[in-house]
């Protein structure tokens, strides 16, 4: 059985080594939820690169790795992105989508510290997140 996070990384292209150092990890040393003792979760990957376009036919203009990590401990994961050091820390963003959240998180480096900054709520865990929000049909 597996347990998916979808996770993306935007970095400024100054930064690809130590995008590509996070995604070695992540292969070869990151820690399992609930298995301290099992290393390695997946990858990440560009999907910016040359030829890759996307919707409106142009390449993209940002560098942006993307990977489906296997029960990856996400704690572990947001602390060693903290962690590093990156040439542009302002310019980074981390997206997480665990499995059975409906939504990606956006994590981003300010004074430092690594803060979430949207979406905050509604979570999945809160009542009013499936409820009709009254858009539908409009």
């Amino acid at each position: 059985m597996s347990w998916v996070a979808n996770v993306m990384v935007s970095a400024d292209a100054s930064d690809w080594q130590n995008v590509e150092a996070l995604s070695d990890w992540l292969r070869g040393q990151a820690p399992r939820r609930y298995q301290a003792d099992a290393l390695g979760v997946g990858s990440l990957r560009l999907i910016t690169g040359p030829g890759n376009t996307w919707g409106g036919g142009k390449s993209p203009e940002c560098e942006v790795w993307a990977g489906a990590l296997n029960h990856a401990d996400l704690d572990a994961l947001r602390a060693r992105f903290a962690a590093t050091p990156w040439q542009r820390p302002n310019a980074v963003q981390l997206l997480i989508t665990d499995q059975e959240e409906a939504f990606f998180r956006l994590w981003m480096i300010r004074h430092g510290e690594l803060r979430q900054y949207a979406p905050l709520q509604p979570s999945e865990a809160d009542d009013a997140f499936h409820e009709d929000d009254g858009l539908r049909g409009a």
